[in-house]
């Protein structure tokens, strides 16, 4: 039994990288790369960023696929992957702590002015205003798993107002959790700021249609640091230019790289940056150590996917 490493990204941490510290968490482990695959058939688990159908056709005793992130979707969504191919991911508390970081500087960068201000300067020119004031503004994070709640946590407290939204009921100390989309036009409308941390899903793919975006507060910001696939893009451009929302900052689209013909790089109410909102992996590398070794003894996996749910 052995273990492959193939992020399939070249902009990343390296294979080699990942693989030497997996094998500091677990001396000893048949840990491989593309470089040091040797005979695939003796590769039972394969840790990816990306599942490319080409693990699948070439991996023939293959037993789990290991996500290096959370998002799974287009894993468990794969029609070639057979069934009896276990899925887990990884819910590490290193980039947990980068998403809710970004979230807060594009929020902290709009509450300060401080996009004004770069204009301002390139015309030489002084132009004071006055700060929002953070007790008075609303934050709703929706998906309250591990990232979400490491989110509204943080901004709390900041000292903002925040609003959780999830499928199901969640209870966060001291913020408001509200569950079911009958209720996310309300929360919407009331916010200033809105931080979506989703995973893609039946329920969640093309969630902020034009009707959705309608019912968000004339001015607000739509922070997307979850699944590209959650805005319908086309209906994001039409919403911005009729104010609601005022701005989006997107670290995923709907596809990355986001095409150079893109309305979305140009548009004055978009800012966007390249999926970097969490980058490292911190000591969640031992969970697919732990993960691999569970695998070779028969015992139950770490964040293992229930494939029908998709999470």
């Amino acid at each position: 039994m052995a273990l492959l490493i193939e992020t399939g990204l070249s902009n990343w941490i390296s294979d080699a990288d990942l693989a030497k510290e997996v094998l500091h968490q677990s001396p000893g482990a048949d840990v491989r790369t593309p470089d040091t695959i040797g005979d695939p058939a003796e590769i039972t688990m394969v840790a990816v960023s990306t599942l490319q159908d080409a693990h699948i056709e070439r991996l023939p005793n293959l037993k789990l696929v290991q996500k290096l992130g959370a998002g799974v979707e287009t894993i468990v969504g794969n029609p070639n992957l057979p069934d009896h191919i276990r899925v887990a991911r990884l819910r590490p508390d290193a980039p947990a702590q980068e998403i809710a970081e970004w979230f807060l500087a594009h929020i902290l960068r709009a509450q300060r002015h401080l996009g004004d201000y770069e204009a301002a300067q390139r015309r030489s020119e002084w132009s004071p205003k006055a700060p929002r004031i953070t007790s008075e503004t609303k934050v709703g994070v929706l998906g309250l798993g591990t990232i979400g709640t490491r989110t509204a946590l943080m901004l709390k407290g900041l000292g903002f107002q925040v609003m959780g939204w999830s499928r199901s009921p969640k209870q966060i100390d001291s913020v408001t959790c509200l569950h079911g989309q009958n209720v996310l036009p309300e929360l919407l409308g009331q916010c200033d700021y809105v931080c979506a941390i989703l995973p893609s899903t039946l329920q969640t793919v093309g969630l902020f249609d034009a009707d959705i975006l309608a019912a968000m507060k004339p001015g607000s910001h739509l922070l997307n640091a979850g699944r590209g696939d959650l805005i319908d893009e086309t209906a994001l451009i039409a919403a911005l230019d009729a104010g609601t929302p005022g701005h989006a900052v997107l670290d995923v689209t709907s596809q990355e790289p986001l095409p150079l013909d893109s309305p979305l790089w140009q548009h004055p109410g978009v800012t966007i940056t390249p999926h970097v909102s969490g980058w490292h992996l911190g000591d969640a590398l031992a969970d697919v150590a732990r993960n691999f070794e569970r695998l070779s003894s028969g015992q139950p996996l770490l964040h293992e996917i229930d494939r029908g749910r998709g999470y």
